[in-house]
C-alpha cells in the first residue's frame, strides 16, 4: 500500500476554504471515480482501492489517503492531481 500526506496552509475563512475543498472533491470525484462526504470539517473520501480524508483547519489542510496495491501503482500522477486541484484553489 502506498500512501499520500500532503499539507497546505491557508488564510482564509473556514467556511471558504470548506467550500475550495468542496469543489477539490468534485473535480477528484469526476477524474478518479469516488464518492465523499463531509464529517465535521473533514471530508472523506473512498473507492475500491482508496479511502482517504481532507481535514480543512483553521489554517491548513491536510490530505491523507491510503491508496490499495494498483493504485499505488499511480500514485505519482494521483498525487500531482491533488496538488493541481489545491493550486488552483489556493494558489
Amino acid at each position: 500500500m502506498s500512501n499520500i500526506d500532503i499539507r497546505r496552509s491557508h488564510s482564509r475563512p473556514l467556511k471558504e476554504a470548506r467550500a475550495a475543498i468542496e469543489r477539490v472533491a468534485e473535480h477528484i470525484a469526476e477524474k478518479f471515480d469516488v464518492e465523499y462526504g463531509w464529517n465535521g470539517n473533514t471530508m472523506e473520501f473512498s473507492r475500491g482501492g482508496v479511502d482517504g480524508h481532507i481535514a480543512v483547519g483553521p489554517k491548513d489542510i491536510h490530505v491523507t489517503a491510503t491508496l490499495g496495491f494498483l493504485l499505488g501503482a499511480i500514485k505519482g500522477p494521483i498525487e500531482r492531481e491533488i496538488q493541481r486541484y489545491l493550486d488552483e484553489e489556493f494558489g
